[in-house]
């Protein structure tokens, strides 16, 4: 009798693993066989970026095209987010997906046929918008996966929930937005969410590839507003002046000392930038205020206190001591939490991306001191964020143009990995559950 449950028990297990198997074959050929559309969808998007908060025409071409799939659709979420709620032949657990939608202020420079010709107002400047950190890309690869699925609902063990976030990159100044307000307004809700995916395409790792980290993977941040108030005067007579240019210029410096003295870099990285420094308005005048924008990073909320109290402390002891004084706003407009990869969640799911892209092509990465607003919602459900290669075969990492530039650029054959690789976390996680 134990032998007869034993071969039961065999056989059982084996017909569920040709079953899954079947499953992630047909999802394959789904996949190759509507690459075509993701890369058109993309070049589309890229074409016409639009920046947080205001993704209304792409918005619109999602909603639509989850609608024809017969997906129910929720739009105005978070602004301008939309959500598509799939639900298979079986039942399970509720898995989301998501993809983020916005551009940058950054003007697009090369000869793409679809490059951006938008321009806009950002900050009060005149500014050309770009989709320089893929997101046309994350957009049209969930676009896929979700005409893949609706393929093969009656297979699907639960339901999926497509998640299109605006605002990734920091909604406008003095507004709400992205995964924050995303998960404010009940997106992990009503089905309730038990696991969260996502990727990021990335632009120094080569086609093919997909890379990952358990555990805090994409740092906190938070930006920075510091006021130097000085005293003006004509730049002939600088003895009569408390100059904020000088005092700006030693603020900037002294800032740097944080991570070479403060930060104890064995245990994890952090950087300070000031990346805007604005004020005067003439050669011969002494301003009396300067402005500077910059961001903080740390992987550890200790190391976060610890930066934000010597942000604070360096810039207003540097301008007392040149007369004047400093203000200083941390977050000034954005904070996000840690990207943290929960670590059962990753292990249980690494056989899947192996799975997808070959066990040879599957690559734990460092940690990236760039942020993502995904961790808000890794603050409330398991999740799994990982990255797709978007890098030419045979291209030099060190000299391929890295995102948030002018330069960027996405090797688009390696789209049809991204919408295996999402496809497939989503089948893996149900089928794992039953």
């Amino acid at each position: 009798m134990r032998r007869f449950y034993f071969v039961l028990l065999v056989m059982i297990s084996s017909n569920v693993l040709a079953q899954k198997g079947n499953l992630r074959i047909e999802v394959s050929k789904k996949a190759l066989s509507i690459e075509k559309k993701v890369i058109d969808w993309r070049r589309d998007l890229h074409e016409h970026p639009e920046l947080g908060n205001g993704e209304v025409r792409t918005a619109g071409i999602v909603a639509k095209h989850l609608e024809s799939l017969g997906i129910e659709v929720q739009t105005g979420v978070a602004k301008t987010g939309v959500v598509g709620i799939l639900k298979g032949g079986k039942p399970g657990p509720v898995v989301a997906l998501r993809a983020d939608m916005d551009g940058l202020p950054v003007t697009e420079r090369g000869s793409l046929p679809f490059a951006s010709k938008v321009r806009t107002t950002y900050n009060g400047q005149e500014v050309g918008v770009m989709h320089a950190c893929g997101h046309d890309t994350h957009v049209a690869i969930l676009m896929g996966v979700a005409e893949v699925l609706a393929s093969v609902r009656k297979d699907i063990p639960g339901t999926v929930k497509f998640i299109f976030q605006p605002a990734e990159e920091g909604a406008p100044h003095g507004e709400e937005g992205g995964a924050e307000l995303m998960v404010k307004e009940g997106v992990l809700e009503n089905p309730k969410v038990e696991v969260i995916f996502g990727l990021h395409i990335n632009s120094q790792t080569p086609v093919g590839d997909i890379t990952y980290r358990p555990g805090g993977v994409m740092a906190a941040v938070n930006d920075l507003k510091i006021t130097v108030t000085g005293r003006q005067a004509h730049g002939a007579y600088p003895w009569s002046s408390v100059d904020p240019v000088v005092i700006s210029a030693q603020i900037v410096n002294n800032l740097q000392t944080i991570v070479s003295r403060n930060l104890n870099v064995t245990e994890n990285p952090g950087v300070v930038t000031i990346g805007a420094i604005n004020g005067g308005v003439r050669s011969n005048i002494i301003p009396e205020k300067v402005e500077m924008l910059g961001t903080i990073r740390n992987f550890t909320k200790e190391d976060e206190a610890m930066f934000i109290e010597r942000v604070k402390t360096i810039a207003m002891k540097t301008a007392e001591a040149g007369g004047g004084t400093a203000e200083v706003q941390i977050p000034y407009s954005n904070h996000y939490p840690v990207t943290f990869n929960d670590i059962p969640l990753t292990e249980k799911m690494l056989p899947s991306l192996k799975a997808s892209a070959g066990a040879d092509h599957v690559r734990l990465k460092p940690p990236v001191t760039g942020a993502e607003d995904f961790s808000f919602y890794q603050e409330k459900v398991p999740g799994l964020f990982i990255f797709l290669g978007g890098m030419p075969k045979g291209g030099d990492p060190l000299k391929a143009p890295s995102h948030h530039t002018p330069d960027f650029f996405i090797d688009e054959s390696g789209f049809t990995l991204g919408v295996n690789a999402l496809s497939n976390l989503a089948l893996d996680y149900m089928n794992l559950k039953k």
